[in-house]
This record gives structure tokens, C-alpha cells and sequence, in this order.
């Protein structure tokens, strides 16, 4: 199917676009955006002529044309998510490939990045094999896999990242689990640089984390919680920033929860490390107050923390210190989050919703629209060298089709058993939100709802 959004208002970073126009796409790729201000063509080179025909001549095939109008609403590219949990294989009960790339396509991502803790992990090529084949038999998106940096994540001994790469792993990451061992991270760095691809890292002193929930303040004491400092966090951001200089590899910080690791990262960059950052929706969204009543569906690892600390990740997503919001999708069986507070796992149901919390920065003047999809499209796509896979991230002409329509003014009431996820773990449930994606296209093909 051939497809023209007309009237939209069309917002892409990469190419400065912010305005109304029209998008012709055929083909599955983006051919031309057509601007109605200055009525300037941003077209592909050499493209196929006459674009649509029906019922032509000369050898030209018969193509259904679906014409889309987005009046009074924005077009953006699709969303890149390089943090998320798709279980399988092995927890096909909390998650699937299929159920968990469409949970993405409903919040408005069109490709998603899962993390290797599957069972078995996702430390050699077969394992990235089964993923990879399943995605493109099942998915609804794109999927990534991204692989461990240690065997059974373990810390132990490094995995096959050379043939993990060679399938199609895109960065390595023991998420879930910290590399403690700085020789081994060291030699994960080292490896890596070669493929020139990132580490992603789980930024967590266990030796300070051991046992805790929440973080460790007044209201953990309170509530007879054992706590995780922030400097558990901090620790490790600061040493494997050390790292990154030391060996030149390409670090990329998991979920930054504090102020102090915003700091960290910041003084970093000025000083030219190779490292890149990512924080969630629910670091500056919700306090540590969030679990006030045991509530374990704000059970998160790293817990959430305090206003000053949401100021802070704020203030870094404002000035480019963080680069990227991801979901870090962690869908957990229903069972398993009615546990005590203590035993119930950690992690939060992100693809329904990251979206539309993201947007709340927007109205609230922390980014703009164009910086937003900066921190969920582009960035991610320039950090994961996307760009090399099909052009993700951006509506440039020659791209993979992967773009989504939303409503700014639609208001929704949050309700997480209609989640497409099967993860209902959530502590949003009841928010209202506004700025819901209407349409996703994903590699061309056109997902809408009421």
C-alpha cells in the first residue's frame, strides 16, 4: 500500500522540520515530504515515476493508494525504544515478542531494543538467532536484540559479543545485573570499541544495594524498608565513565535515577568521554512517596527517589545531559507483583504509556516537541547506529516508513487492564494524559484506533 498524510503537523529534528505538509510514502520508504508553507519538496533522488497508478499503461502495476488526513494533529517519526524487556525466550507467561511489539506500536514505537536477560540469556548467536528470526515471523516493529556483555550474566567470563554482533546485537548490556568486576568491564569496553558499537550499563554497587527496595531515606526508615543509597548508583556511573576514558569505548548509562550521577555524566561530557545517557518516564514522573502505601508496582530498580532528584534529571534532559528517554518495559505476571513488597520483583509496564508522560515535559516547558523527539527517536538512533539498519529515527526521504500521528489535544483516563501488554504493572493507572499516538505506521503498515 502506497500512502500520502496530508495537512499533518509534521515535526522531524533531523531536518529541522517543523511545520505544516504532506508525506507521500511508497513502497514501505518515505519518498517525499511536501512543505505547505514554503511548498519546498524534501524528495529522494531518482524516485519511481508516476508514484501512483491506477489502472496505467506501460508495465506500471496497479497500487492501492491510502490517503490519511492529519489535520490538526502531529506527525513524527515512529519512537525507538533501546530499553526494553520482550521475555521471550523462557517468560513467555509475563511477555512475548508479539504482544510486547504490539504494546509498542500502540505507544508509538516502531522499533524496540530488548535487553538479554531472557532465559536462556541472551549471551551467544543462537540465542540472538531465535530472537531476530521470531521478531521478523511475529513483530509488529522492529526489534533489536541487544546482548550480554557476560556470560549467564554472571560478571564471570566475557560472552560471545564478536558473534552475537555478527548476527545482528547492536550493544551489549548485563541490565539487570552491574559487571562489579572493573577488569572485566574494562575488557568489555576494549572488546567492543572494535565493533564499534556501545555498552550499556546497569549503574548499581551491590555491595551498597544488597537487600534494598526503595531508596534509602526518612520514608524507607518509616516504612521498615531497607534502602538503596544513591551513591550505589553513582559509584559505578563514575567508574565506568573512568573506563570509557580509558579504553575510548562507547559507554551508554542505563536509567538515571539521581542527581549525582546527572552531575557525573555532565562533567563527563565536557570533558569529551565517549558516554551517552538515558533516563525513564518514571524518574520524572513519581517520587519515592509512590510506594508510601507498599504499593509494588512502583517497585523499580533503581527506586524511584526524590523531588530533588527529578529536578535534576529535568535539568538534564533540558541541557543534553541525558539523551535519551526509554521505557525500560519490564511487564511482570500479576502474581509475582501481589507479593510482599520485599519479594515482588521490580519493574514497571512502559510501552502504553511512555508517550504520553514524556509529553507532560512539553507542556510543561522543560523540552519542546522537536527536543522530545530528539530523546525518543533520533538520539537513540544515532547511538545505536541506526541509521545504518534503514534510516530509523527520522522522516527523511529514503526511510524506513516508521512514523506516528498523534493527538495533542486527546485526554485519556489510564487503565491497565485494556494495556496491550501483558505486563498490567503499572503505577499509572487512573492518570489522565493527554497527547495519544491515533496512527503508528510501521514499515508501512498502518495501525490506527478511535
Amino acid at each position: 500500500m502506497n500512502i500520502v498524510i496530508k495537512n499533518g503537523h509534521i515535526v522531524d529534528p533531523s531536518q529541522k522540520i517543523d511545520g505544516i505538509g504532506d508525506m507521500v510514502i511508497e513502497d514501505g520508504k518515505i519518498k517525499e515530504i511536501i512543505s505547505h508553507k514554503s511548498k519546498v519538496k524534501s524528495q529522494q533522488k531518482n524516485p519511481p515515476t508516476p508514484p501512483f497508478t491506477k489502472g496505467g499503461s506501460g508495465g506500471i502495476k496497479d497500487l492501492e493508494l491510502r490517503t490519511i488526513n492529519a489535520e490538526g494533529r502531529v506527525v513524527i517519526p515512529g519512537l525507538i525504544d533501546m530499553h526494553a524487556h520482550l521475555r521471550e525466550p523462557g517468560f513467555e507467561y509475563k511477555e512475548t515478542i508479539k504482544t510486547g511489539t504490539a504494546a509498542a506500536v500502540r505507544g508509538g514505537f516502531t522499533t524496540v531494543c530488548c535487553m538479554p536477560n531472557t532465559y536462556p540469556v541472551n549471551d551467544n548467536a543462537s540465542v540472538t538467532e531465535f530472537i531476530i528470526r521470531k521478531a521478523a515471523r511475529e513483530g509488529l516493529c522492529t526489534v533489536y536484540p541487544i546482548g550480554a556483555i557476560t556470560k549467564g550474566q554472571k560478571g564471570e567470563e566475557l560472552a560471545e559479543m564478536g558473534a552475537m554482533r555478527n548476527e545482528g546485537c547492536i550493544a551489549f548490556s548485563d541490565d539487570g545485573y552491574p559487571v562489579m568486576n572493573s577488569l572485566m568491564m574494562r575488557r568489555a569496553f576494549e572488546y567492543s570499541k572494535s565493533f564499534g558499537v556501545p555498552i550499556i550499563s546497569h549503574c548499581e554497587d551491590l555491595t551498597l544495594s544488597e537487600g534494598g527496595v526503595m531508596n534509602e531515606g526518612l520514608l524507607s526508615v518509616t516504612l521498615g524498608l531497607k534502602g538503596i543509597p544513591s551513591e550505589a548508583e553513582k559509584i559505578i556511573v563514575y567508574r565506568d565513565i573512568m573506563l570509557a576514558e580509558l579504553t575510548g569505548g562507547k559507554l551508554h548509562v542505563a536509567h538515571v535515577s539521581t542527581e549525582g550521577s546527572v552531575e557525573l555524566i555532565r562533567d563527563a561530557k565536557k570533558r569529551g568521554t565517549p558516554v551517552t545517557a538515558e533516563t525513564c518516564p518514571h524518574y520524572f514522573s513519581l517520587t519515592e512517596d509512590a510506594v508510601r502505601d507498599y504499593d509494588t508496582n512502583a517497585k523499580v530498580n533503581p527506586p524511584l527517589r526524590t523531588k530533588r532528584d527529578i529536578d535534576a534529571v529535568k535539568e538534564g534532559l533540558q541541557d543534553g545531559t541525558i539523551d535519551v528517554i526509554a521505557t525500560d518495559h519490564a511487564p511482570h505476571h500479576r502474581d509475582e507483583k501481589l507479593k510482599e513488597f520485599d519479594l515482588a520483583p521490580s519493574g514497571i509496564s512502559g510501552l502504553d504509556t511512555a508517550l504520553s508522560l514524556s509529553i507532560r515535559l512539553v507542556e510543561e516547558g522543560v523540552l519542546t516537541m522537536s527536543q522530545l523527539i530528539e530523546k525518543m527517536a533520533l538520539n537513540p538512533s544515532r547511538i545505536l547506529g541506526l541509521p545504518l539498519y534503514g534510516l530509523k529515527g527520522m522522516l527523511r526521504p529514503g526511510a524506513d516508513a516508521d512514523i506516528i500521528i498523534i493527538d495533542m489535544k486527546k485526554e485519556v483516563r489510564i487503565e491497565a487492564s485494556k494495556f496491550v501488554s501483558k505486563g498490567k504493572n503499572t503505577p499509572f493507572d487512573g492518570w489522565m494524559l493527554k497527547g495519544i499516538p491515533v496512527v503508528t505506521i510501521s514499515r508501512g503498515r498502518i495501525y490506527e484506533w478511535q
